[in-house]
């Protein structure tokens, strides 16, 4: 074997990079978080009677004080250096207010159009907003990479949820849809931009989730709330606000240790996936073949969008450095 195929196989075989190894294990705390999320809508139907506001406001009621909780018994001093900085109090502000309205605009958009399109129409457009509002502030370079990837989770997506399902196309609920992803993209690139700056990610989602939280309590009280006195519905609302909400956002949060917010919003494109295939499991729904295109076409995305990237290296040694 030649020297110079030993220092290539030397170089191909070397460990990832640490940076390489943040990005793969970031993009894994995200398709995670997602997969929780997806279990939402399973979990809605065990509690019958409660209005789609009332639920919204009281997952990110019981997950926002959960979190903001768990941020002061475990990061107080991040959680406390995070509060009195002056210059992260308007980004945490825009990020509660953003939660909020995430929030409400998409359960009153299905309420207006439906599951299928106020679903695909939120999810969908989150990403492209993201990777706007990161392009605008300078923040981010789109790929043709990611754009790809995208495209294909987003059609993807459409396929798998819109299939079989009628139109709905409201324009006051495609409006809504659209203010939510907006929404939720201003939250991921205000969360980003906190995490990416130095500030501690567990504190990070206890503030934005615990003044959301603060907000919609307002929602909740004005909405019926007897389901909540129910077993079901009880246990309903503790799961979506402690799982799906609490621990989803920790691994979300730290997800965005390594990931951009262009990419995470693309990965949780994942969840309408997760809830089609418990949808399938759990309430005997059926699938078609547009649907399964729709699933394999997502999945395949996604897969494209985390998958380590080789980079050939090119260059003149200086020293001990490649240049």
């Amino acid at each position: 074997m030649s020297v110079r195929t030993s220092r290539t196989s030397r170089r191909a075989s070397a460990p990832a990079s640490p940076a390489a190894r943040r990005a793969l294990g970031g993009g894994a705390d995200i398709l995670l978080a997602a997969s929780l999320w997806g279990t939402t809508g399973t979990a809605r139907t065990f509690a019958p009677g409660a209005s789609s506001v009332s639920v919204a406001a009281a997952r990110i009621v019981i997950g926002g004080l959960l979190l903001l909780a768990f941020a002061a018994a475990t990061r107080r001093d991040g959680l406390r250096r995070l509060l009195r900085g002056r210059a992260s109090l308007a980004t945490l502000a825009l990020g509660a207010v953003a939660i909020a309205i995430y929030q409400v605009a998409f359960f009153v958009a299905v309420s207006r159009t439906g599951v299928a399109v106020g679903t695909v129409v939120t999810i969908g457009s989150a990403p492209a907003f993201t990777g706007l509002i990161g392009l605008a502030t300078r923040r981010t370079v789109l790929t043709g990479r990611w754009t790809l990837a995208t495209a294909g989770a987003v059609a993807g997506c459409a396929l798998l949820i819109g299939s079989g399902h009628g139109s709905g196309a409201d324009p006051a609920g495609i409006a809504l849809a659209l203010l939510s992803g907006l929404a939720y993209a201003v939250y991921a690139t205000a969360a980003s931009v906190l995490i990416t700056r130095g500030e501690d990610d567990r504190a990070t989602a206890g503030a934005l989730f615990g003044a959301a939280a603060a907000l919609l309590v307002p929602v909740l009280a004005a909405e019926p709330a007897g389901w909540l006195l129910t077993g079901p519905g009880a246990a309903t609302a503790l799961y979506l606000g402690a799982v799906t909400t609490g621990l989803g956002y920790v691994l979300f949060a730290r997800g965005l240790r390594g990931t951009p917010a262009t990419t995470a919003t693309t990965l949780t494109l994942a969840e309408p996936a997760v809830a089609a295939v418990l949808g399938t499991a759990v309430l005997g729904e059926h699938l078609g073949a547009t649907a399964y295109a729709g699933l394999g076409l997502l999945a395949a995305s996604l897969v494209a969008l985390v998958a380590p990237v080789r980079r050939a290296r090119k260059g003149r040694r200086r020293g001990n450095e490649l240049v």
